[in-house]
């Protein structure tokens, strides 16, 4: 399956094999050289699967996990493919999560002023979130995203049978992207996610197809977040705050859909206090959520650190913090100021439940 946007292309298919426009437009750009960007767990997981269809490569390899998203590690990247000799006419190809194709997409699209990359994603975050839009960047001082730009890659490979290779949180973790899909844009998907079986990876895999296109939709309509595409942000404002906290502090840090989870809660609250979502849809979303993601404890994170990680949040405008909120379930309104008072009372609601 294909879906065109103007600049790119995502092929959806069951296994990777499948991926036969890949395969021709390896062969049809003749790139100089291919460097594949991978983490521990891609390497072990991922690699072998795709490691035979490539024509001759250069593996680079950093470390998992969020708190590597990093200036650090893009130094690492741009010196090892300097050393490599790298070039305009050289092709990256990102295999994995979203720190892979947020980072990797960075480097690439940064380094002598730019060359191709092609998004892989393996989790299923990655898969119907991250690898869609052209957001690139890194986390700078513990705040997610400071630093980025945007850039297509020249295409996004989708095969389910990434998904098989992952941990129950890490499919719960891109879940969350789903619900809020629903959430935002279509009250029928929603009902229809909420009977999904995480432990179903053909349930998992109908749905990819579905949350993709509604991703492809909204970036289309603005591809550089001037209005509609803020409402991807529904559960971002407060989950990233949320977020760059627990990878501080937290033995083992939350997943970004966790994270997210608990934004969505918080904001759900705020849409029924401001933008007319019913008490009903509040439990309905609340009630939900809770079903499939276990309660954090916000208590440890003092409040004054969470607004000061809201106020430098991307969406914010004159030092006001904005947030996308629901009109009801399936529709979604943005550019929405909230006072510190009401976001305060929407963590307590979250506690309280």
């Amino acid at each position: 399956m294909q879906i065109k946007l103007e600049k790119y292309s995502i092929s959806l298919s069951q296994n990777y094999s499948e991926q036969l426009e890949f395969f021709q437009l390896l062969k049809e750009q003749k790139y100089t050289s291919i460097f594949v960007l991978v983490d521990e767990n891609t390497k072990h997981y991922c690699y072998p699967i795709i490691e035979n269809s490539l024509p001759k490569h250069h593996v680079l390899q950093i470390n998992s996990g969020e708190k590597e998203k990093n200036i650090e590690t893009c130094k690492y990247l741009w010196e090892e493919l300097a050393i490599r000799k790298a070039e305009r006419k050289s092709l990256l190809i990102n295999l994995g999560g979203g720190v892979i194709g947020d980072m990797g997409g960075f480097v690439a699209g940064t380094f002598k002023r730019g060359f191709d990359f092609i998004n892989i994603p393996t989790t299923l975050l990655s898969q119907v979130d991250a690898s869609i839009g052209g957001k690139l960047g890194i986390d700078f001082n513990s705040i997610k995203n400071l630093i980025g730009l945007f850039g297509d890659p020249k295409m996004v490979i989708i095969s389910s049978e990434f998904l098989s290779t992952l941990p129950k949180d890490q499919l719960r973790s891109g879940f969350a992207e789903i619900l809020k899909h629903g959430l935002i844009k279509d009250e029928n998907y929603w009902e229809e996610i909420k009977k999904t079986n995480l432990n179903s990876l053909s349930e998992l895999n109908d749905l990819v197809a579905i949350s993709v296109n509604i991703k492809k939709l909204v970036v289309e309509s603005d591809p550089f977040e001037a209005g509609l595409r803020k409402i991807l942000n529904f559960g971002h404002t407060i989950g990233h705050a949320i977020e760059s906290q627990s990878l501080q502090n937290d033995q083992i840090p939350l997943l970004h859909g966790e994270a997210i989870a608990i934004g969505m809660v918080c904001e759900a609250w705020l849409s029924n206090k401001l933008t007319g979502l019913s008490e009903r849809e509040l439990e309905d979303i609340s009630n939900t959520i809770f079903r499939f993601f276990p309660k954090y404890n916000l208590d440890k994170i003092p409040n004054n650190i969470l607004m000061e990680n809201m106020l430098l949040d991307k969406k914010n405008n004159n030092e006001k913090i904005q947030f996308s909120l629901l009109k009801a379930i399936g529709n979604c309104s943005y550019d929405i100021e909230v006072s510190e008072t009401l976001i305060l009372d929407s963590i307590k609601y979250y506690a309280g439940l």
